[in-house]
């Protein structure tokens, strides 16, 4: 009898530590479900950069302020005959800068929204959301004449509700892979770098056109060259969404919070 009790009292303890770890598992997802649920694939999730076999590639530009930096980028991809490059605009510049706008629509380059106010969404109420991306929308669409669909949010902040929303006004959210890092001015030869090195099939790459982002304009052309050199032809993001999977899951390095 003493050794069924002693078995009995062993398998108790088991199955103790059994449900401890259960509930502490449960405790754990329960604390992470926001995360979790951002990049789950039965809700909508930002796209970072596509899975394929195919040596294409997005170049991507924001811009929020600055009359400066544009119009040489524009140069350059004129000069380097990249005819395929996605520009996500700030609303508010946008509406100050049509005549920049406008060489950038003439170039044949895709129009994303990159928000209204550049502060970060996921501070906002579900209305101030709706409200600061059908702005922007309408501006948008007014100055350049198309409908953008695409949208990369100030800073690149979101959480679930912002995905959401995002999706019922039929925006895509873009994020990106590879960061060049070119609003740290860290040198020409940093930012080529970065991009040419980290570069693969289907990414999408981010950089900037606002006037705080001195050394684009001189390290693109390099970039245009090197990428080009290891096969790589350029697309627009809504070329790169065709191909037939799209990777959702957060960089492993974010994007600092700074205003471009």
């Amino acid at each position: 009898m003493n050794f069924f009790y002693v078995m009995n009292g062993k398998k108790m303890k088991q199955a103790f530590v059994i449900v401890v770890a259960l509930l502490f598992a449960v405790a754990i997802v329960y604390s992470e479900k926001d995360n979790i649920t951002v990049f789950s694939q039965s809700e909508p999730a930002a796209i970072y950069s596509v899975q394929t076999d195919k040596k294409v590639i997005a170049l991507t530009f924001d811009i929020s302020w600055g009359d400066v930096r544009t119009e040489p980028i524009l140069k350059v991809l004129e000069e380097k005959g990249v005819k395929k490059a996605s520009f996500f605009l700030s609303s508010p510049w946008a509406k100050t800068h049509p005549q920049i706008v406008d060489k950038i629509v003439k170039g044949g380059y895709e129009i994303g929204s990159h928000g209204h106010k550049h502060v970060n969404y996921s501070s906002l109420t579900d209305e101030e959301i709706r409200t600061q991306i059908r702005t922007a929308h309408q501006i948008l669409s007014d100055v350049t004449g198309k409908t953008p669909k695409l949208i990369r949010l100030p800073n690149g902040d979101f959480d679930k509700r912002v995905l959401r929303i995002a999706n019922e006004l039929n925006y895509t959210v873009i994020q990106w892979d590879t960061d060049s890092m070119d609003w740290m001015n860290k040198g020409v030869d940093t930012i080529i770098n970065r991009v040419v090195t980290k570069a693969h099939p289907g990414d999408i790459v981010l950089m900037h056109a606002s006037d705080s982002c001195k050394q684009t304009h001189e390290a693109l052309p390099i970039i245009i060259d090197q990428l080009r050199a290891k096969g790589y032809e350029f697309v627009t993001v809504s070329e790169l969404l065709k191909q037939s999977r799209v990777d959702n899951k957060p960089p492993v390095e974010d994007h600092a919070m700074k205003q471009l």
